[in-house]
Order: structure tokens, then sequence, then C-alpha cells
């Protein structure tokens, strides 16, 4: 048995169900990322992050509590990583993305409920998620119906705290979340025993923020003519981000930027100039995901932006850090989570106008809208976004799906049909 199996084992993980599940996720990242040709060399770490997210990165965070830091889950982007990391606190992203879990899910759960909620619950109930025994704590929120009652589940194998996120961004709701943002702050000082200070909360913020400009200057080679990075690859790096080290993951993109800024100035494309630029807007996709870039980009079209937690909303926006008391950079923090713009949120055209605005930067051909089965909040709204897109002029297709590859011919058709009429 080796040192990585025994560390599963001592955490309570099913061994067989385990390596079964890493068989089902590397075979993927082999079929769907290894594949690909004229990669960036510097994609090998990404490459190597994910192949050691069971290995070495749960032994990085087993150690770090072993010299007293404190792990929290998290389950969505409106959590603010950096308070967690100014009280010694590392998050660490739990959503499952593999069809895998579901099975073990859904012997509790009805199966009409959104796959990144079964595909989560059910890597808990399998025993095969080796970050759920290892956090102090995990951080879920009320971003939808599914998730609020899920978190009274979960409750039962991990110690659970649940931030409000408001519906509406009128004055009232900045009010409400700010009080959620400052009661979180007190959370991450009980949990590390940690006092957060002004100077402690300046450094979170610049190693977040830090994490979020190398991010979205990478994502700003995808709006050259000439493509140095494919969409599946630039997605692979930002799911990384959900789980990494965020000094390490920084740095690393920083590496990865040089050699992209390079490889345009060479004029090293990994697409035809010819091939169509795709947005992909809507739900996040979470490792090993890959499933629409990888039918768009195999069908000839390019996928060059991201609208979703696994993309643009996630690197948007800095935290200003000009605050010179502890109250306004929290206040700081708050307002920068606030501008995310989720299907949640009643009424939504900020994120409307968001999509319009990143189809002109990015110099897009065509919209897919990502919506994952019975995630009813982005479903909905993609009849406002499709109308307001088709008002600019820019073809839009909807697609609806879960993890499975049972849908995997029609997507295809459906996509290639797309692509075709883009012509």
């Amino acid at each position: 048995m080796s040192d990585y199996e025994k560390m599963w084992k001592k955490l309570g993980i099913n061994l067989q169900r385990h390596e079964e599940l890493l068989e089902s996720m590397m075979s993927s990242y082999e079929n769907i990322i290894a594949s690909q040709k004229n990669r960036p060399k510097a994609m090998a770490y990404f490459d190597d992050a994910v192949g050691k997210s069971h290995c070495r990165r749960v032994k990085e965070l087993i150690d770090w509590q072993s010299q007293g830091g404190k792990v929290v889950g998290t389950f969505c982007i409106y959590v603010p990583e950096e308070v967690a990391v100014a009280a010694g606190v590392m998050p660490v992203a739990l959503c499952g993305g593999t069809q895998f879990s579901i099975p073990y899910a859904e012997t509790m759960f009805p199966r009409d409920i959104c796959p990144l909620i079964k595909s989560t619950l059910g890597l808990g109930l399998g025993k095969m998620c080796p970050y759920l025994p290892v956090v102090n704590m995990a951080v879920g929120e009320t971003t939808c119906d599914g998730k609020k009652k899920t978190w009274e589940i979960l409750a039962d194998m991990v110690p659970m705290y649940v931030m409000e996120v408001p519906q509406k961004k009128e004055r009232i709701d900045r009010q409400l979340w700010l009080k959620e943002v400052r009661l979180f702050r007190d959370k991450m000082e009980e949990l590390s025993g940690t006092k957060i200070t002004l100077n402690a909360l300046k450094r979170g913020v610049k190693t977040i923020n830090r994490k979020r400009q190398a991010l979205a200057k990478l994502h700003d080679f995808r709006k050259e003519s000439v493509l140095p990075i494919s969409g599946k690859d630039a997605l692979l790096v930002t799911q990384v981000a959900l789980i990494d080290d965020p000094k390490r993951f920084a740095r690393s993109v920083e590496k990865l930027n040089k050699e992209l800024e390079e490889r345009v100035k060479r004029k090293i494309r990994v697409f035809p100039a010819k091939a169509k630029r795709i947005m992909v807007a809507g739900c996040p996709m979470v490792v090993p995901n890959w499933k629409i870039h990888h039918i768009v980009e195999t069908l000839g079209g390019a996928v060059v932006c991201d609208e979703s937690c696994t993309g643009f909303r996630y690197y948007a926006n800095l935290v200003e850090d000009n605050a010179t008391n502890l109250n306004k950079l929290i206040e700081n923090i708050a307002d920068r989570y606030l501008q995310i713009n989720c299907s949640c949120f009643t009424p939504n055209k900020e994120r409307i106008d968001e999509v319009l605005k990143l189809a002109k930067e990015y110099n897009v051909d065509g919209v897919i809208q990502y919506i994952l089965q019975y995630c009813h909040g982005y479903n909905i709204e993609t009849v406002k976004l499709e109308h307001a897109l088709k008002k600019a002029g820019i073809p839009v297709l909807k697609l609806e799906t879960d993890y499975s590859e049972e849908d995997i011919g029609p997507l295809k058709t459906r996509i290639e049909a797309f692509l075709e009429r883009l012509e």
C-alpha cells in the first residue's frame, strides 16, 4: 500500500471506489485534455495539479493543519477567499463535476436535481472525496434552493456554515451582504483562533487579487485573432484555481502568460484562423467536466470566452486595497463579491449587459448557453439573454445537459449544425 493509499484509508476513503473514480477522471483527462496538440509547455503544471489533486494537494492541506493552519471547503465563488486567507485558513472547492458519484446521491436524492449537487453529495456519501474529511468546516451559500437543502444533509458529514446571498442588489441587500461578510470574518477568526488585522486582510486581498489578475491576463489572450491556447486548457487553468495554493497558482499562471505572449508574437495558434469563435455562457464546469468545450473544439470551433463561475465571473473585478481601516476594507470586499452576476439575482440585467459586452470584446461568432439540468435560475434566464443576443445580431444555441455521456451524440449534432449556421 502506497503512502497516499495509507493517507486515504486514514481519512476513511473507500479505496476501491476512489480508485475507480480516479480511473474515470484520468481517462477523461487523457482523452480530452492531454490528447490536444501544440499545447503551451507551461500547461504541464496544471496537468500535474489535476493528476495530483487527490494526492499531493490533499497531503499539503493535512501538513498545513499539522502546522496549526485550518482548511475550509467551499461550493461557490461568493465565499470571500481573502478573508479566509487573512485568518490563516486555506480555502478549497468541494464541488463535484463527475457522473461517477451521482448514483450514490440518487440513493437519497430524487433524480431531478442538479447534477453538480448530486455529484458533490455523492462524493461524500460514497466516501470518495479526500477533501471532505480534511476540511475543518464547509461554507455553503443560498444561491439556489437545491443547495440550501443540501447543506442540511452535508451537515451530518462535516461542520457547515451557511452565508446568505441576497436575491437583489438594492441598498438593503448590500447592507445584508456586508453583514454576512462581517459574520464570515468572525467565523474565520473563531475557526483559526486568529484575529484578522488590517494588515493581515490587506495581505489576503493582495494574494487573491494577484491570482485574479493573472487569470484575467490569461483570458485576455483569448481575445487575440491568433489564439495561443485552447478553450479546454483555459478552462482547466480556472478549474485548478479553485483547489490550488493561491500564491503558487498565481506564479504558475504568470509563467504561462509569458509563454502565451511569446506565442502570440510568433503567431503560434492552436486553431485555424477560420475557426468560429464561441462563448460558453451559464453554469459552472467543475473537473472533470470538459464535455461542451471538447465537442465544440473537435468539431472545428474555438471556445474563446467562458461566462461562468469557472470563467469570467471568478476572476472579474479586484478588491480595492487602498482602505485605511479594517471596516472599509471589508466593505470593499463585500462590494467586489456583490458584482458577481449569478442568476439567483432578480432583476439581473447586469448579467445580460455583461454577456453582450464580453461577446464584443472577444469578437465571438456565436454564444452557447450551457445549462445544467434542473438549474432553473440559469434555464429561465436563457429567455431574456437569448432575446438580447438575437437583438444584437449574435447567434445563440441553448444546451441543457448533465455530466453523463449519454447525450453526446445529440449534442454533437446540434453543435455541428450551429457551427455550420455560423458559416
